[in-house]
């Protein structure tokens, strides 16, 4: 039998299908479509982030290259700085205030003066350009002055090979090349104040050498007068002093317990003819002061001037090992003289000084400063910082073959101080000091006679 007589139901159902088929079609192709449209939209989507990463990568990339050209401005315990990104050009604000109150005793000098007086009020400019050529401006206006202390020029050619001109410290005495914020004691010592030069203008070549282990210097000046400081007008002769200096430290970086140990000495020679060749006028010689810098010891009579040669010679030595330091220093000056009746003379006069000093609080000391393991900070937390005592003994003698005519009318002619002190070191900026020297004078009009000095002083340097 015919298979299709026997399942009438089956053409009905082709038709069905075919007519479902035929609807689902267009259903299908609308599908297709949209699926097509839906990858155009992805693929544009990917294309987009795509393009917006690597904007950001390159916005990235170059706030990292200005990053690595934009200056870095830096504030901190040593003042202000402003720093190129590749170190080549950079410039610092830092300052020094010294506030002192000081007493006065003794019968030396019963009219001294006691009182307040801010010693030091020193703003300073200082930077590097082309990361060779170094310069540095500080004035002065403490004790009511108004005056440049420091104006100078570096070349940086070479470590062994500098160039310095303008007006600076001549490399000469150890204490004076001390920076005005390390000294131990409140003032520096008779070598330094009353015989070597404080500051002049000139130029200097120095460096180092050997490893570092040897330091030169050598200068021409205009030339100052015992413990003296020029100004940076015209000098008022043609004559000159040339300075020089060697110092050695052999052992430095080493593991010997010599390897704190520096020694060396320095000289300078000229002409100290001071008098004008358009005036005829004849600068004066100062005189020479007792460690508080108020009175002089020893003055010359007056009218007289400098004349002829005037030569210096200075042996120096400095020694440090964990908390203690120690600084030796002698000088002899060789200096020709006038006075107004045209007599002729050399006065040779000498200083020496030792001191030391020790940190209580275990510290390394050091030639350039004290930082404090424990700073000093309120709350439970907080430090004590760091305690230095100090002391030493120093002499200023007077040439006593110099004639009486040249000698003023009040006057010792040998000082001899012995001083102890502390300082407390709050941070690396901040330091109390408290020092008391006795000061014995002999020969002369105050032969017999005493000074007592007691000095405390707040000190901040940043």
């Amino acid at each position: 039998m015919n298979p299709e007589l026997k399942t009438p139901g089956r053409p009905f159902a082709r038709l069905l299908i075919a007519t479902t088929i035929a609807a689902a079609l267009p259903a299908y192709a609308n599908d297709a479509a949209e699926i097509e449209k839906l990858k155009a939209q992805i693929e544009e989507l990917d294309q987009k982030l795509r393009v917006l990463g690597r904007k950001q990568e390159i916005a990235a990339e170059e706030a990292a290259a200005k990053q690595k050209s934009a200056p870095v401005l830096t504030a901190g315990d040593k003042g202000f700085g402003l720093k190129s990104a590749d170190g080549q050009f950079e410039y610092k604000l830092r300052g020094l205030v010294q506030l002192d109150y000081r007493d006065f005793g003794g019968s030396a000098f019963p009219n001294a003066v006691d009182g307040f007086t801010a010693r030091r009020i020193r703003p300073t400019f200082e930077g590097t350009l082309f990361g060779k050529y170094g310069f540095r401006f500080t004035p002065e206006f403490g004790e009511n002055k108004s005056a440049v202390v420091d104006a100078y020029l570096d070349v940086k050619l070479d470590p062994a090979f500098q160039v310095r001109l303008g007006k600076f410290k001549p490399f000469v005495g150890l204490e004076r090349l001390q920076g005005g914020a390390d000294i131990k004691f409140i003032e520096r010592g008779y070598v330094s104040n009353n015989l070597l030069p404080n500051r002049d203008v000139g130029v200097s070549v120095y460096g180092d050498v050997l490893d570092k282990k040897l330091s030169y210097a050598v200068g021409l000046f205009n030339g100052v007068t015992d413990g003296g400081e020029n100004t940076t007008s015209q000098d008022v002769n043609s004559n000159k002093e040339v300075t020089a200096r060697l110092f050695a430290t052999p052992f430095a970086g080493s593991d010997s317990v010599l390897q704190g140990l520096g020694f060396g000495i320095a000289a300078t020679s000229g002409d100290s003819n001071l008098a004008s060749p358009a005036s005829g006028a004849a600068v004066g010689v100062p005189g020479y002061k007792t460690p508080g810098q108020a009175n002089n010891f020893f003055s010359y009579a007056n009218r007289v001037a400098s004349n002829g040669k005037r030569e210096r010679w200075a042996p120096q030595a400095y020694f440090y090992r964990g908390p203690l330091g120690l600084i030796a220093e002698y000088a002899q000056v060789s200096q020709g003289l006038v006075n107004s009746a045209a007599e002729r003379t050399t006065a040779k006069n000498s200083a020496w000084q030792l001191a030391a000093s020790w940190l209580l609080t275990g510290e390394d000391a050091s030639f350039r400063g004290v930082k404090p393991h424990s700073p000093f900070r309120q709350g439970e937390d907080g430090g004590w910082g760091a305690f230095e005592l100090v002391a030493r003994y120093q002499e200023n003698q007077i040439d006593e073959a110099l004639p009486a005519s040249f000698r003023g009318t009040t006057y010792a002619l040998q000082a001899k101080s012995a001083a102890i002190g502390l300082n407390w070191y709050l941070n690396d900026s901040s330091r109390f000091a408290l020092n008391y020297e006795r000061t014995r004078l002999s020969g002369g009009t105050l032969d017999g006679k005493s000074e007592d000095f007691l000095v405390a002083r707040y000190q901040l340097a940043f």
